[in-house]
């Protein structure tokens, strides 16, 4: 990353998961969510388990984060939830997940595994087998899932005017495999994904380019967080309106980048909309 060399003079990161690709739902609710059930002993509670993942990673404020805070996030509000306690299961997160995230600035499977190894940590092994058994489910169930529309063409738009990076929290591998099966991987000078770093430090190359030049596309507010920590513009991929948003920004919002006129008034206008969909805290009742 530190070595990439600018080859136009605009920069635009675009995440995968969710935004580029209509893989997010797939994903969650049939990899990740019953991976969790099954590995986190929730089967007695799985309907609000299910629930609880599905509000972390789909629809709030923490759409789109990495996939081991989001664990954590999901057993607290699972552990809160009345209806969780009145049925006598107990959900525990490991105090060794919470401070591995903590102090692991790469949080991957790679990393964990070499945390496992030295610490032989119980609660590290079953997290690390619950994250390989989603990697696997994800490699056996998401194929044949076609980028949003206008996707394809507002990339072949940017091409010859933008560096185009794939900046995603989604394990290497599998970012590789998604945007070669869709040929879409012709279109970008770099594929990013969790092993690398984050989606902060890949925004860190908005530095190489002149102010007003760099660009996030992301459906998530950690991809706002990313542009914003860098100084970047950010378009919002609206969760539930995606492809009018890949229409905004085909027609509309491309133009404004490379003319300079994506300014304050106009970007505050689509982040009002993108917040509101994105609650902090879930449609139930919780217990402290």
């Amino acid at each position: 990353m530190i070595d990439f060399t600018p080859r136009h003079q605009y920069f635009v990161g675009i995440d995968s998961d969710g935004c580029a690709f209509d893989t997010m739902e797939l994903k969650q609710k049939e990899c990740f969510t019953p991976n969790t059930i099954k590995f986190w002993g929730l089967q007695g509670v799985s309907k609000y388990a299910r629930e609880a993942c599905e509000f972390v990673n789909l629809y709030s404020r923490s759409r789109g984060i990495n996939r081991f805070p989001a664990l954590v996030e999901e057993l607290d509000w699972l552990a809160k939830r009345p209806e969780v306690k009145a049925r006598g299961v107990r959900v525990e997160v490991p105090q060794s997940l919470r401070d591995w995230i903590k102090r692991e600035k790469k949080l991957a499977n790679a990393t964990l595994e070499k945390e496992v190894e030295r610490t032989q940590d119980p609660g590290l092994r079953r997290t690390l087998e619950w994250s390989k058994a989603i990697n696997q489910a994800v490699e056996e169930m998401v194929h044949g899932v076609p980028p949003f529309p206008l996707v394809r063409e507002s990339l072949q738009r940017l091409q010859g005017r933008a560096d185009v990076l794939v900046v995603s929290a989604t394990p290497q591998e599998a970012l590789e495999r998604e945007w070669a099966e869709h040929d879409l991987a012709q279109y970008v000078a770099m594929i990013c994904g969790q092993e690398l770093g984050t989606k902060k430090d890949f925004m860190a190359l908005a530095a190489k380019y002149p102010p007003g030049h760099s660009l996030m596309i992301g459906d998530a507010l950690g991809d706002y967080e990313a542009a914003k920590a860098n100084g970047a513009l950010f378009f919002p991929i609206n969760p539930g309106a995606e492809e009018e948003s890949w229409r905004r920004f085909y027609e509309e919002a491309i133009q404004r980048f490379f003319e300079g006129t994506f300014d304050a008034a106009y970007q505050q206008a689509l982040l009002e909309e993108f917040q509101r969909r994105l609650p902090d805290r879930p449609p139930w009742p919780v217990e402290d």
